[in-house]
Parts: structure tokens; sequence; C-alpha cells
């Protein structure tokens, strides 16, 4: 299966014993995010390392193996979609719907406010959860 993912679930990869990295981590998943989801992984750096109480080393080393089971999507390969995907209400999260059109994908997103478009597919964890176990 494969999936879009929003940076709200990348970031759930940096907690211990985070349940979402367990699928992140899947081998019989695919996961795409656009590489702008690495700026806001940086971005949010210093509050990701308070919270889960890890080293900048740490930090580092996880997201290299985020870097491992996530593909991250230069803008140029969707940006013929962005246009398409500017009509959803957070502009924030464009460069996901994009690359969801992009690539014909559903996106995994615990963002609520991304369930009031419907371009494209959206799964919280929850409901990727109940697909999964089917």
């Amino acid at each position: 299966m494969e999936f879009a993912v929003d940076t709200n679930i990348l970031l759930t990869f940096f907690w211990q014993d985070s349940f979402t990295k367990g699928i992140l981590l899947d081998q019989d998943f695919e996961f795409f995010a656009p590489e702008y989801a690495l700026e806001e992984i940086n971005r949010n750096k210093e509050e990701v390392i308070r919270k889960t109480k890890i080293s900048q080393g740490k930090f580092e080393e996880l997201k290299t193996d985020l870097a491992i089971c996530v593909e991250f999507i230069p803008l140029k390969e969707y940006a013929k979609f962005l246009e398409k995907a500017m009509v959803i209400p957070n502009k924030e999260d464009v460069d996901f719907i994009a690359l969801a059109l992009k690539f014909n994908l559903p996106l995994w997103s615990n963002d609520k406010g991304m369930k009031e478009q419907s371009l494209v597919k959206i799964y919280s964890t929850d409901e990727l959860l109940r697909k999964i176990n089917k």
C-alpha cells in the first residue's frame, strides 16, 4: 500500500515507542512526503527535542532513519498540481495535497482540517489501522 504522509505523522517518528513509527517502518507500505515536510521537521527541531527529551544527535539519527522509510519528493515533481490544490482551506497543506494528487495517493494525516477538502482521500491513524486490519 502507498500513502502520502503529512508532517504531523512524521513528527511522531521521533517519540520513543511511537506507534506510528512501527507503521512507517513496515515493509508492506510505501510512504511519500514533499521535501517541504523536512523543512517543517527542521523548523520544529527544538520543540521535538524538548518534548521527546532526545539529544540533537539522536534527532539527526532519527531523521536519517525517517528518510529511509519515507521518500521525500522534490517540489518540481508535483508543482503542476499546486494550483489545483490551492482550493483547500489551509494553504500550509497545499504541498501534501498536490503530492497526493500527482501520484494519486491517499494522504495519512491526523489534521482534522484536511477532511474539509475533497480532492484526495484522507486517513487518520485510526482509519488507517482499520484499513490495515481488514
